[in-house]
């Protein structure tokens, strides 16, 4: 299981308090049997879905449960989204959290699922597809603003970011590293790297790096040579450092202890906004995002599509993004946001033509492997 909230770490910072008093309240109104309440008959309205809209109090009556990471990203989603949602289609949507697969798993397995909509890992969501899953109605969900590839059978990306490499404009500044090529060049870019080496959650990035640096086509990187990459990541083992949360690689930057470093792109703007002397080259980024999914055995499963149809609204993106600095997944989606915000928001088109795509569903197919084998370099 994930440290909590180390995946989301990724700039979000932990539920205050108050905040937290708030969703222990929640979770034990949830494990009384509410708020998720009995199966309704709900009527959205004739005609093809349009995103980010719900039909005037088609859901009164209804009560339901999203769950998500706390902190300023669950903040965002219901100012955003959930409340609005709620006002317009007249349910009544509560907030619980922080997302637990085991419990998602607990509450399929005894049929008793309190949790409606949730927001999990993309490659948890494709692994679970069909299981503790359950496939999502593109009828009532419409996906025509997401970018290509990103909606999957059971899931859509609640928000995106990506995999980056950032390099000290001190150092590099004139001759700045162009890819991955060039973080494992030590001669012509000498200095400590940075790298994830968290043993317990393998995820895309640092295989995919290797390899790419190694001389793999983008294209051809799936199904992924663990032991080229391996080697690959071995030859410049001296120079790296390990970090094990979104905070520490955001320190190492900070305090300028590395010189490039492999981290998440919310944790790479957070230190260039605290005034970390760093730079992202984006060439071969790779993008990574969270997803939204329903659980098995959902009591009211139009209700929660409909939700997620009007998450992915627009407005509800834009605002998203201005809330929590997250990439809106509505290619539609206008936030107004500073310039350095702007730079780091990894769904527009010109962005996306730099980016190196993840096969999650490869992934999600072999993450208990790729788990052990990184497990194995790590304490090799």
């Amino acid at each position: 299981m994930r440290e909590f909230p180390r995946r989301h770490q990724r700039g979000r910072p932990a539920l205050g308090t108050a905040a937290a008093l708030a969703v222990l309240a929640l979770a034990a109104v949830a494990a009384c049997g509410g708020p998720s309440s009995g199966a309704k008959d709900v009527d959205l309205g004739p005609g093809p879905a349009q995103v980010g809209t719900v039909k005037d109090g088609a859901l009164k009556g209804v009560d339901m449960t999203f769950v998500s990471y706390g902190g300023i990203y669950q903040k965002g989603q219901q100012e955003a989204a959930t409340d609005p949602f709620a006002t317009a289609s007249g349910a009544t949507v509560v907030q619980d959290g922080p997302t637990d697969n085991a419990k998602i798993k607990a509450q399929v397995e005894s049929n008793n699922v309190t949790w409606d909509v949730v927001d999990t890992g993309s490659v948890w969501a494709d692994a679970q597809c069909d299981k503790l899953l359950m496939p999502l109605d593109y009828s009532i969900i419409d996906k025509s603003r997401i970018p290509a590839g990103l909606a999957g059978k059971c899931s859509v990306p609640a928000m995106q970011y990506g995999y980056v490499l950032a390099y000290n404009k001190t150092k590099f500044g004139a001759d700045p590293p162009k890819g991955w090529a060039d973080f494992f060049d030590t001669q012509r870019f000498p200095g400590k790297r940075a790298l994830n080496g968290d043993p317990s959650d393998p995820e895309p990035g640092p295989y995919e790096a290797a390899l790419l640096a190694d001389g793999v086509a983008a294209a051809a990187l799936y199904p992924l040579d663990a032991a080229r990459a391996e080697r690959k990541l071995g030859s410049i083992r001296p120079q790296l450092v390990f970090w094990k949360t979104g905070a520490e690689s955001q320190q190492l930057l900070e305090s300028g202890e590395v010189d490039m470093a492999m981290l998440w792109s919310g944790r790479a703007y957070g230190a260039i906004k605290n005034g970390a002397p760093y730079a992202v080259q984006w060439n071969q980024f790779l993008p990574v995002m969270d997803s939204l999914t329903v659980p098995k055995g959902v009591k009211s499963p139009k209700a929660a599509m409909a939700l997620i149809n009007y998450y992915l609204g627009a407005a509800q993106q834009a605002k998203l993004t201005e809330l929590t600095t997250y990439s809106p997944v509505n290619t539609d989606a206008r936030p107004q946001l500073d310039p350095l915000t702007t730079s780091f928001i990894t769904t527009d088109k010109a962005r996306q033509s730099q980016a190196v795509p993840v096969n999650t569903t490869w992934w999600a197919q072999n993450q208990d492997a790729m788990g052990q084998k990184w497990s194995d370099w790590l304490g090799g």
